[in-house]
């Protein structure tokens, strides 16, 4: 027999689940629940949920004086360096160009790579306009369940999913009985690289 402790399980540190993880970002209970009434207890749960995304990380524009800049009318290539001072064409104000609805208009930073392929990436901003009808294959903002993302309105025989723009993400199916609201088009992005 040997007087060495067994040095297997017990307490590793940075193992199990974060403090305040999860869906609901806050501290959790074991419960036992009625197999007849787990559907019922989920369903409250889903209508009670906290949104990871709060209607304060949206952004309302702020549209005080028109700020023209210029605008070329050349299209420049990316790689070959062309002259293009006598193509200036007019002034473009960026509010006027992105924003049709500003009061029905807002902006929301992007969180998370599903939209890659559609251009859209980690720490954009995209406009979204609420004025706008959603139309099969528009970018929207939607909300399931109370949890917000911006995904490829698509539809197939079984109704409407959403798509992400990123071959690594799944498909988003609206189930029957979960809460799906879009809450506006995505009508561009913003994005700074310095």
């Amino acid at each position: 027999m040997s007087n060495k402790k067994n040095q297997r399980g017990g307490v590793r540190k940075g193992a199990g689940r974060k403090k305040d993880s999860g869906l609901y970002a806050e501290a959790t209970k074991v419960v036992r629940i009625p197999i007849s009434r787990i559907s019922e207890v989920k369903n409250f749960l889903l209508s009670t949920k906290k949104t990871n995304f709060s209607i304060a990380d949206f952004i309302q524009p702020s549209i005080q004086k028109p700020t023209p800049i210029t605008l070329f009318s050349h299209k420049v290539p990316a790689g070959f360096p062309s002259p293009a001072d006598d193509h200036a064409e007019s002034r473009l104000d960026l509010n006027e160009y992105l924003i049709n609805q500003a009061e029905s208009t807002f902006f929301v930073r992007i969180k998370g790579d599903s939209m890659v392929d559609a251009g859209i990436l980690d720490n954009d901003i995209v406009i979204v306009d609420r004025s706008k009808s959603a139309a099969i294959n528009d970018i929207v903002l939607a909300s399931i369940d109370g949890e917000f993302t911006v995904k490829v309105l698509t539809k197939n025989n079984k109704g409407p999913y959403l798509m992400p723009a990123n071959k690594e993400f799944k498909p988003i199916y609206i189930e029957e009985g979960s809460q799906f609201e879009i809450w506006g088009v995505v009508t561009g992005s913003v994005r700074k690289f310095k």
